[in-house]
């Protein structure tokens, strides 16, 4: 830099490049990887889906939308919410449609949090929560959360993270890395907390299409929590459209409005031709989402089990399409699990610890890959643990 003036934000060079990327990156240059690495499904979007995305470009829709995006487009997902998960949200005021979730989650985050504000971050968490946060001019206050309790919040574990400066609170169900589902009386005592200490919540709820066991509940959903809600979704995962990057938020007009504004800063609207493709996703989608989760199903019960038997200990994981097994027994770090086990047997995983401190002597496994090369890895794996 020239003199003493340095260029750069302070903000910007202190956060840490992600974790996930490292081994991504790492994978990606080594022959015949199975990975395991990467929050993606396996299967490509519908074909009506794409059909809806061809057609609009034949009709010449190129143009800017709205800025909260497609009227349709914020009228199915205003149906779609009430359908799906008993939440009614007015698709004119209080639905903006985003570039994916990651965009909904940084403009939540930039409108509610005054520079200093404490917003708690449930730890295995995504790893751009932390970042975000610090983005927006907050500090990421983690809240741990354990295997013991298959990573479940502790409503007393929250009130002890609590001071002056919380403003809000980051929940990720079913989770990722951990695909932990929190049901209803769970997250009824979670809002008890939140109504007490008079705090907000951002809820992502990017994986609420693949939940496996029994229906999902919707944080807002929760009694007096539609007010104090964030809703942040999308259709990357449970819709198979990671690259369309579309999303959306919901949430009360008197937030919605400000995110508006920021977005119109920002982003002007989400990708036209994406939009399109979304509202067929959503009008005649469904059949397909539900095909999608029967096979994860499949996949998770075959691969949980597996790595059980390899004795690396692992809840079975209610939703998502992660599974998160302990590898404590091994002696190793995650670190140096997942960059053995990649080197030696060319599968790649994703270390625990980048997801926060409470990861640690964990690793992250995507069971989004075929049933063959699930067992692969899992043939790959025992022969790594077995030369321990």
């Amino acid at each position: 830099m020239h003199g003493t003036k340095t260029y750069l934000s302070e903000t910007a060079t202190r956060l840490k490049p992600s974790g996930i990327r490292r081994f991504f990156d790492l994978a990606a240059s080594m022959e015949g990887v199975i990975s395991l690495g990467v929050g993606e499904p396996d299967f490509i979007t519908s074909w009506s889906v794409r059909e809806a995305c061809i057609l609009s470009l034949e009709q010449g829709y190129t143009s800017y939308t709205a800025n909260a995006g497609l009227l349709e487009l914020r009228q199915e997902i205003a149906a779609y919410l009430s359908r799906k998960f008993q939440v009614q949200y007015a698709p004119e005021t209080e639905i903006i449609v985003t570039v994916g979730a990651s965009q909904a989650l940084d403009l939540a985050l930039r409108t509610i949090v005054n520079q200093g504000d404490e917003v708690i971050v449930v730890e295995p968490s995504f790893v751009s929560y932390g970042p975000l946060v610090e983005l927006a001019g907050g500090v990421p206050v983690p809240l741990e959360t354990r295997g013991a309790d298959e990573f479940k919040i502790q409503p007393e574990q929250i009130e002890s993270v609590i001071t002056s400066r919380t403003k809000a609170l980051m929940l990720c169900s079913p989770n990722n890395p951990t695909g932990t589902v929190l049901h209803k009386e769970e997250l009824e005592a979670i809002a008890r907390i939140v109504k007490k200490h008079d705090l907000l919540v951002i809820s992502d709820e990017i994986y609420a299409e693949l939940t496996y066991d029994e229906p999902y509940t919707s944080f807002p959903a929760i009694e007096d929590m539609r007010e104090r809600t964030i809703l942040v979704s999308g259709f990357s995962k449970g819709f198979a459209m990671t690259g369309w990057r579309l999303g959306f938020a919901a949430a009360p007009s008197t937030i919605l409005q400000v995110m508006l504004k920021i977005h119109q800063y920002t982003m002007m609207c989400a990708p036209t031709m994406a939009q399109y493709a979304a509202i067929e996703a959503l009008k005649h989608g469904e059949q397909d989402v539900e095909e999608m989760k029967k096979s994860y199903r499949r996949r998770r019960n075959y691969f949980v089990q597996s790595l059980n038997e390899l004795g690396l200990r692992c809840h079975l994981p209610g939703g998502a399409f992660y599974a998160f097994p302990s590898i404590q027994s091994t002696g190793l770090t995650s670190e140096q699990f997942a960059e053995q086990l990649l080197l030696e047997e060319r599968v790649a995983v994703v270390p625990g610890n980048v997801f926060g401190a409470s990861g640690e002597g964990y690793i992250r496994c995507s069971y989004a890959s075929s049933l063959e090369q699930l067992q692969e890895a899992i043939k790959r794996m025992r022969r790594f643990l077995s030369r321990l």
